[in-house]
């Protein structure tokens, strides 16, 4: 494993730069891609660096934005013409290996391993970056390591157009005077938590006690302290797109909500949503997962895990429901989310009887018996449930898939 070759590519300013390459009057602008301020949803997604000079930033809300800086051009998402820049970009890696795993709409991991030995990583990743600037017109980051942890860090230290190299020798130099708070996989409710352990920087993590880190923070901060060790195991994964674990769905309200009665109703919306796109990959799970965000930015999120599986609304909006009415202080909202997790296929699931379900079982009895009977004859999966008549092609598609999964999809070799 330590001879691996890592690379992490991150697209600069993916939309912004985008829209750049897309109309060249934008470059040298203050561009800032958001969403539509009527709806609420008047937050920043991306700005371009020049927008950024005059402390732009992401997630920052529309209003305050140009209040900053008047001279601001705003534009709303083209998701299409993200999307179509981001398959040329991706077609581009794979002309290099097969070794390409998408992170995300404008990120992936590289395993360049094998081309390391005929070409030195740095050649290959000046090459790559320059490729995708002259044929996209649109500038990456790339971090240099030998595993993804360290190859995600370094892509960060240079921005735009950066090549970083970090190596596990480095850490204590470069990673380890930074706070907790700066290492990648960190947010603000474990940055907390490590603090009140007397860890404040990456150093502390790294060097911290093994048995204390693993009854304080349990099997996450073994793996963050491992991190911080520059320990990383995982190997590029082409196909771990589509390891989905979750299948969840969110809606920004158009004005600060209080109201229990408007609540459940959009709380069933989230959960029919949530139940369609489970049926329509044919997925369910134990985990639901509500998520609420209030007037003031504070963000909560509240799960149960069942014994049994759930994929269809009412259950998933019983579970939703519970959970809302259980721990919501009636403070103002402006988001609300339904999520399902730890989804496996139906087809690969057990249930787990009970008096309450028994009955219902017992009435697939012949059916599983003749299905066992045609297997035992023909061979396991021979046999399976009917897709609804009704289910096409396009049904089937969650916004997921459309905007990113389709095009990745695996070929035949």
């Amino acid at each position: 494993m330590a001879g691996r070759v890592i690379f992490h590519i991150d697209m600069n300013s993916f939309y912004a730069s985008v829209e750049q390459a897309h109309d060249p009057t934008l470059k040298g602008k203050a561009l800032a891609i958001a969403g539509n301020p009527k709806e609420r949803k008047g937050i920043i997604v991306t700005c371009s660096y020049e927008a950024r000079a005059h402390g732009i930033y992401t997630t920052m809300q529309v209003h305050e934005a140009k209040k900053k800086y008047p001279g601001l051009l705003l534009m709303p998402p083209n998701f299409d013409r993200y999307r179509e820049a981001s398959r040329q970009m991706f077609e581009i890696l794979r002309t290099y290996t097969d070794a390409v795993e998408p992170v995300s709409i404008d990120e992936a991991y590289m395993d360049v391993t094998e081309l390391s030995t005929d070409k030195h990583p740095v050649k290959i990743a000046e090459e790559l970056q320059q490729r995708i600037l002259k044929e996209l017109d649109l500038p990456c980051s790339i971090g240099i390591s030998p595993n993804k942890f360290l190859a995600k860090t370094a892509s960060d230290m240079k921005k735009p157009l950066g090549i970083t190299i970090l190596r596990k020798r480095d850490i204590q130099r470069i990673l380890w005077p930074r706070d907790v708070i700066e290492m990648h996989g960190i947010g603000e409710s474990t940055a907390k938590k490590l603090n009140s352990l007397k860890l404040f920087n990456i150093g502390d993590l790294a060097n911290a006690p093994e048995g204390l880190i693993k009854e304080k923070m349990g099997k996450n901060g073994v793996r963050l302290q491992e991190r911080a060790r520059g320990e990383d195991t995982r190997e590029v994964n082409p196909d771990s797109i589509y390891d989905r674990k979750s299948v969840g769905t969110s809606t920004t309200l158009p004005f600060d909500e209080t109201d229990l009665e408007s609540l459940q109703k959009i709380f069933r919306t989230l959960s029919a949503k949530v139940a369609a796109r489970l049926h329509a990959k044919n997925l369910a799970g134990p985990t639901i997962s509500i998520q609420t965000r209030s007037a003031e930015w504070k963000n909560r999120t509240r799960s149960v895990t069942l014994n049994n599986t759930v994929w269809k609304e009412p259950d998933i909006m019983l579970q939703a429901w519970q959970l809302f009415e259980t721990h919501w202080n009636g403070e103002p909202l402006r988001l609300v989310g339904v999520t399902v997790s730890n989804v496996v296929d139906k087809g690969d699931m057990t249930e787990q009887l009970s008096l309450f379900n028994f009955e219902e079982h017992a009435k697939d009895e012949p059916i599983l018996d003749l299905v066992a009977k045609l297997e035992n004859r023909f061979g396991k999966g021979s046999v399976s449930r009917g897709i609804p008549y009704h289910q096409t092609k396009h049904d089937a598609q969650t916004s997921l898939s459309k905007d990113f999964l389709s095009d990745h999809e695996r070929k035949k070799r």
